[in-house]
């Protein structure tokens, strides 16, 4: 039997993706902070985040997290556009 190769090893060591990532993408005492902030602001939370998504440190984490999180959808398809026909 031969032994594994330099490449076998290093694909079995990579780590395996998280099934459900977003559960902790935002702890238990950081839900709402975002949106609160936006509704002091007076905004959406889609308006707050597209304004404050090249802000620097936490609030533009929070705000891409929120542009990421607003573009996914529950049953897993992307929006479809509708066009009218011509004719």
């Amino acid at each position: 039997m031969s032994s594994p190769t330099l490449l076998d090893m290093a694909s079995r060591s990579k780590p395996v993706a998280k099934k459900n990532w977003i559960k902790s993408a935002v702890p238990k005492e950081h839900e709402g902070k975002f949106a609160a902030k936006a509704k002091a602001a007076g905004e959406t939370t889609r308006q707050y985040a597209a304004e404050k998504a090249d802000a620097p440190g936490t609030l533009g984490k929070q705000a891409r997290l929120a542009q990421t999180l607003m573009g996914m959808h529950k049953d897993g398809t992307k929006k479809r556009l509708h066009y009218k026909s011509k004719g």
